[in-house]
């Protein structure tokens, strides 16, 4: 059967469209005004959304492109081209974008109206989906870093967009420091790649990658011998610990709650987060060689999605409830991807952007309803105002639960259950460690879910007088992307399973075919394809759904039956409620270890340095007086008189020919 391979001219339209807009909003958005600015960016990305859809369909049918477009750069053997690399994983990553990226913006125009910044948010959410683009189409590494790089910059502009606020300066400024530790990794990582492999290519290192490992080459550190294959592996997934907000190198990730809710939904749901997830799923054929960098990515997964879930359990600003749950379900992808289930955690990729855009959206609708309110201790009973957010806010939340039939039970259910077979030769313990930390996710998750979700529409009234008299649903324009993301939240897990086959331990000849690899012994979904759901895995797969259940019900009895519980069991925790709700100090360590330290040296270099040495020494010591004498005494012979230089001119010409006449 011939390969089918996909149009040229439409590939580069997706990512070029978005690039287009934003261009447009940028440079003129000055003389295209509100309107103009909103038409030109969302048709753009709505454009780009369609063709999405139509080469994935195309991809679907068995058509894949991979390509070079021209050289960037050539200097002697070291070449990076610019080229497409169009298959399955591809695929549904530039589909799930585009979607979610077009109703958050068809979101935008209603949330942002009015804002004297308008067309440059417009211009910015559009290049922000243009680069996420680049990032998930290009056959290379270099322009994965230049789409990697391009988002973090985005990212920092919009968290700091409403930039009046010092709050949004340190929150989009953190976001920038923190993510170049990551990048340094990721960096590395990439100059490793071409060092060993002297090349940039993903097909051609993929294709060396066997003998690679087979030379056994290794690197010593610090009495260390770890592989070649390990050490690239490992400093590109720190890379993608930063830019995926997994822990040491998550709190930039709740603090982008700073910028506008549009930009946090496409973050948190679709573009930058994500990102480190396709990282590691692209680059299975590379990680599959090393169960070291494969255990610490399950280790980092695991810990971020439980300690994040504790977190979220006691937090009280609506958005930030939300972004910790996406701290955690990044977990749950992580570690989906360190024990083999790749498809897994691209599944459950796909599927939380739907119900996770949704959930912010939702909230940003709730927010401006409450006159920017975002403490949900001062809301409740808001279902009898917002009907529309309040159906589509539920669906999110049993998504976002895992309960069955909506999307995310069907992917979070399969990554624990190949989380619970998985067997690792070398770190024996981890299984159960990954497990009991993704098993007790799953129960956090759905009570901080609807602890948020009673306490916004139901429990008690707590809105002030004057915000419940101006009390309504949001406008349509808000209204219908939550709508469209509703879908997404409910069938998107079971089409994934059905249609898609995404659970298919064949990967190669499933969905994903060559574009995920992995090896024989290390394929948990063989293992549950042999096993099957009876017995013991029997109880691994309803394990989840009851954990759901227990949770969703003790929210129920604590925040919409006994109102007063929570603040009883609050002082009866004392100290580890405190612990939570102050993030496990996180930010306090840092202070501590890192921007102490740091202040501690600057003050110590200016006193030192800068007062001691250059003001005391230099300016107002020895040198700088020396000079000044020196000009001083030099002063008396600059007269200004002609005939003074005549007479110095004179002089130097008798003593010149004395000279001359003595040495002849």
């Amino acid at each position: 059967m011939q390969q089918l391979t996909l149009n040229t001219t439409e590939l580069l339209a997706i990512p070029a469209l978005p690039l287009l807009g934003a261009l447009a909003a940028g440079l003129f958005g000055w003389a295209l005004k509100e309107k103009l600015s909103h038409i030109v960016t969302s048709g753009s990305v709505i454009l780009s959304a369609i063709l999405s859809v139509h080469v994935f369909t195309q991809v679907l049918a068995g058509a894949s492109f991979h390509g070079n477009f021209w050289t960037w750069m050539l200097a002697g053997d070291f070449i990076v081209p610019v080229g497409m690399l169009v298959d399955p994983l591809t695929a549904i990553m530039m589909m799930t974008v585009t979607i979610v990226s077009s109703c958050v913006h068809i979101y935008t125009i209603g949330y942002m109206h009015g804002d004297p910044g308008y067309p440059r948010f417009f211009a910015y959410i559009c290049a922000f989906t243009f680069s996420m683009l680049v990032l998930v189409m290009g056959n290379n590494f270099f322009t994965l870093f230049f789409g990697w790089e391009a988002v973090g910059l985005f990212s920092y502009l919009l968290i700091g967009f409403w930039f009046q606020r010092e709050s949004a300066n340190k929150a989009a400024m953190k976001a920038f420091i923190v993510n170049r530790v990551g990048d340094f990794g990721f960096a590395v990582g990439i100059l490793a790649v071409w060092y060993y492999f002297g090349t940039v290519e993903y097909k051609t290192v993929f294709a060396m990658t066997p003998d690679f490992v087979a030379q056994n080459i290794t690197l010593g550190f610090m009495g260390w011998q770890v592989s070649a294959i390990t050490f690239i592996c490992l400093a590109l997934f720190v890379g993608a610990m930063g830019k995926s907000g997994q822990v040491p190198l998550h709190v930039w990730l709740p603090d982008s709650m700073e910028g506008p809710t549009p930009i946090s939904a496409l973050i948190h749901a679709a573009t930058m987060v994500t990102a480190g997830v396709f990282m590691v799923a692209r680059l299975s054929p590379m990680f599959e060689f090393s169960e070291t960098a494969l255990a610490a990515v399950v280790i980092v997964g695991a810990v971020t999605a439980w300690m994040c879930a504790t977190i979220g359990l006691v937090q009280n600003d609506i958005k930030r409830v939300i972004a910790y749950s996406t701290c955690s379900q990044l977990g749950y992808m992580f570690v989906a991807c360190g024990v083999s289930a790749y498809s897994a955690g691209i599944f459950h990729l796909m599927t939380h952007a739907y119900f996770k855009a949704l959930l912010f959206l939702a909230a940003g609708s709730v927010i401006h309803a409450v006159m920017a309110e975002q403490d949900i201790r001062k809301m409740g009973q808001l279902r009898k105002y917002m009907p529309i957010t309040y159906i589509t806010m539920l669906l999110a939340a049993l998504a976002l639960s895992g309960v069955p039939p909506f999307a995310g039970f069907f992917s979070k259910d399969l990554i624990i259950e190949a989380t619970m077979v998985r067997e690792f030769t070398e770190y024996s313990w981890l299984g159960t460690f990954a497990s009991f930390a993704v098993l007790s996710g799953v129960f956090m998750t759905a009570f901080y879910t609807f602890r948020m979700f009673f306490l916004t529409f139901h429990n008690s009234d707590r809105v002030d007088p004057h915000t419940q008299s101006h009390l309504h649903e949001s406008p349509k324009v808000i209204t219908i992307p939550l709508m469209i993301l509703a879908v997404g939240a409910v069938v998107s897990g079971m089409w994934g399973v059905m249609v898609l086959d995404i659970a298919n331990p064949e990967i190669m000849h499933g969905y994903f075919r060559d574009s995920i690899f992995v090896l024989d012994e290390h394929n948990p979904l063989m293992t549950l394809a042999e096993h099957g759901p009876h017995g013991w895995y029997h109880f691994i797969f309803t394990a989840p759904f009851w954990l759901a259940i227990s949770g969703i019900g003790l929210a129920y009895v604590m925040y919409f039956r006994q109102s007063a519980m929570p603040a009883k069991i609050a002082r009866a925790a004392g100290p580890l409620y405190t612990f939570l709700l102050n993030k496990w100090y996180w930010d306090e360590f840092y202070d501590w270890l890192i921007v102490r330290r740091a202040r501690n040296l600057g003050t110590f270099l200016w006193q030192r340095g800068d007062l001691g040495v250059i003001d005391k020494g230099i300016i107002h010591g020895g040198i700088i007086d020396s000079v000044k004498s020196g000009a001083l005494r030099m002063r008396i012979i600059q007269t200004g008189m002609v005939f003074h230089y005549a007479f110095a001119m004179v002089l130097g010409v008798f003593g010149l020919l004395t000279y001359l006449l003595l040495t002849a």
